[in-house]
């Protein structure tokens, strides 16, 4: 099984891949998104699709994309010292998420960096903001 590459995400081939997988018809495909059979074959060739492209390819194949790109910002966010604005503002109309949603595949990720010593676990916990006792707990539980 390939990895998925969270730093250069090809939407348009993970597109292709899940629909291989879930063996949807073609036509239900251009169905739902109201569009050709030529247009769907050029989305997987795409990079990025626009978000609302994207919601309705979630929807009909039942996977949630954006946590793709999710796992992309907790993987390559700017190391925490850095401050590009102030998110902290509780008048803001945007929801305020309390917690990561933490896939296999990241904690495999932050769990081969212990095991190869690329950082410890003071550096896991400060630059991925990940809990001590959620670290601990992937540990045990994994390890």
């Amino acid at each position: 099984m390939e990895k998925i590459d969270y730093k250069n995400i090809h939407i348009g081939n993970l597109l292709k891949i899940r629909v291989e997988d879930s063996q949807i018809d073609i036509t239900r495909i251009c169905n739902f998104m109201k569009c050709t059979e030529k247009e769907i074959t050029d989305m997987y060739l795409e990079e990025d699709i626009p978000v609302n492209l994207l919601l309705k390819w979630s929807k009909l194949l039942e996977y949630d994309f954006f946590r793709l790109y999710s796992q992309h910002l907790i993987l390559y966010s700017p190391p925490s010292g850095i401050k590009y604005c102030d998110v902290t503002n509780n008048n803001s109309l945007l929801p305020q998420f309390r917690k990561n949603v933490y896939t296999i595949e990241i904690i495999n990720f932050i769990l081969e960096m212990l095991d190869k010593k690329i950082k410890t676990k003071a550096e896991i916990i400060n630059e991925y903001k990940i809990p001590k006792s959620t670290l601990h707990k992937w540990i045990f539980k994994y390890r």
